[in-house]
């Protein structure tokens, strides 16, 4: 196992309903070195309470005013003294306590600078039931043309990366993370490790809550992103695909065995 720091950001606003559970998944990971990040939007619930009452490996926390998610993920950046760096959304938790270890093993390998998993999405009022079930893979060059992308919340990526790469362009409102990944997986060609094991469990609804008019205007921003980085894309084969994986991703979830919290 790598001697490094990893530094989990958590971006949150208002999440006093989740985010003890955040903390708490992060409090009992296994892995010694994590440094948790807590960038909070001046939330006017209890969230920051809790996250004082219940936040064990908390390194460094600010609540203020932000414009935004990316706004904060980029805040965390620069708060986050690991050399190697996560995000784990404030309604988000590890799957289990080795989760991060698990990541870690490859960044024994000095040349790998991404690692990334699997997930799987759960009701937002049921952690226990599991809707959707995000099975990945290894990387491929031009796999952003075929609609594939790594899950980004089960993304962990050097420091270096984001010194070469820059932070998240918060130009996408809702898409910053996927520009971000095509960024750096396509134009930066960065060296990444898929571990075939589901280490995050990600609310259902998200930025967008499912609802029409965000899940359209996220799929505008990803093809501008696409366009931008000049890759060329048959929108119909794109959102085809895009598509099917989805429907898979809900075939394989009643088939999904998780280890004990």
């Amino acid at each position: 196992m790598p001697n490094l720091t990893v530094s989990v950001i958590t971006a949150c606003y208002n999440s006093a309903a989740t985010v003890r559970e955040t903390l708490e998944s992060v409090n009992v990971q296994t892995y010694p070195l994590i440094e948790h990040i807590i960038v909070d939007g001046a939330s006017k619930d209890s969230t920051m309470s809790l996250v004082n009452q219940y936040g064990k490996r908390i390194a460094n926390s600010v609540s203020e005013r932000d414009n935004g998610i990316y706004d904060a993920f980029n805040k965390g950046l620069k708060l986050a003294t690991g050399s190697v760096i996560g995000f784990l959304n404030s309604d988000d938790i590890y799957a289990h306590p080795t989760a991060i270890a698990s990541i870690m093993a490859p960044f024994s390998d000095e040349s790998v600078d991404a690692v990334y998993a699997d997930l799987v999405y759960v009701e937002r009022n049921d952690i226990s039931r599991i809707t959707r079930h995000w099975k990945s893979r290894a990387y491929q060059s031009g796999d952003f043309a075929r609609a594939f992308v790594p899950p980004h919340p089960t993304l962990f990526l050097r420091r270096r990366v984001y010194e070469r790469t820059g932070g998240f362009d918060v130009a996408y409102p809702l898409a910053a993370d996927y520009e971000y990944m095509l960024r750096a997986f396509h134009k930066h060609g960065i060296k990444s490790v898929h571990v075939p094991q589901i280490i995050v469990k990600m609310r259902a609804g998200g930025a967008t809550g499912g609802a029409i008019p965000f899940i359209r205007q996220q799929n505008v921003e990803i093809l501008q992103a696409l366009d931008i980085h000049s890759v060329q894309v048959s929108k119909l084969n794109f959102f085809v695909r895009k598509f099917a994986n989805r429907l898979l991703q809900r075939m394989r979830a009643p088939f999904v065995r998780l280890p004990a919290q």
